[in-house]
């Protein structure tokens, strides 16, 4: 099987059976990805008992608008107490803004949220806490193991709030049958 070399801007979705509980039914967007590392945010997992006000407030940055019950993602398992901002381009913060795919960014300052908190945030926008990263060639031996699939990401798998279906959708959409979807894949 070819592994794609750069999977920037791809989704990862798990397959049954992956065998790392913190990524069971994972759907993750890769944001970074080198012949050094990889790194993408989790976009199924809605932190409980926090919201992006909470954040806002934490952080004392002026507000023109309410963010309360706008969900903070689990990006992943790496620096949990960093947070990581997906938007649309129409927000770019000079010099710390990093394209991910055509219209999709990602950010990690005080200023994404200042802009989020304004009368002027991106159209579209979530945040999370945290990030998934692989080291040189981990991401590509998980592949070869058929850990995960590689598919298209669309808005609402990067920004919808359906997060208990996304794993579900990520897959009907790459029009994979479920009910033949087995954990004990091997390889040919």
């Amino acid at each position: 099987m070819q592994i794609e070399t750069d999977l920037t801007g791809k989704l990862l979705i798990a397959m049954p059976g992956i065998g790392d509980p913190r990524f069971e039914r994972s759907v993750i967007l890769i944001c970074a990805h080198t012949p050094d590392f990889a790194m993408g945010i989790m976009l199924n997992r809605p932190m409980e008992g926090i919201d992006l006000q909470e954040i806002i407030d934490q952080m004392d940055i002026p507000q023109q608008v309410g963010l309360e019950g706008v969900a903070i993602l689990e990006g992943g398992p790496v620096a949990t107490e960093r947070g990581f901002v997906l938007h649309t381009d129409d927000v770019i913060c000079d010099g710390a803004t990093m394209e991910v795919e055509d219209e999709l960014c990602m950010t990690a300052t005080r200023e994404i949220l200042a802009a989020i908190a304004s009368s002027a945030p991106p159209r579209k926008f979530v945040m999370a806490l945290g990030y998934a990263g692989w080291a040189a060639g981990q991401l590509e031996q998980e592949l070869a193991q058929n850990a995960w699939l590689i598919g298209a990401p669309d808005s609402d798998l990067v920004f919808g709030d359906a997060y208990e279906h996304k794993w579900r959708h990520a897959l009907t959409r790459m029009g994979v049958d479920l009910s033949r979807l087995q954990s004990d894949a091997g390889n040919a």
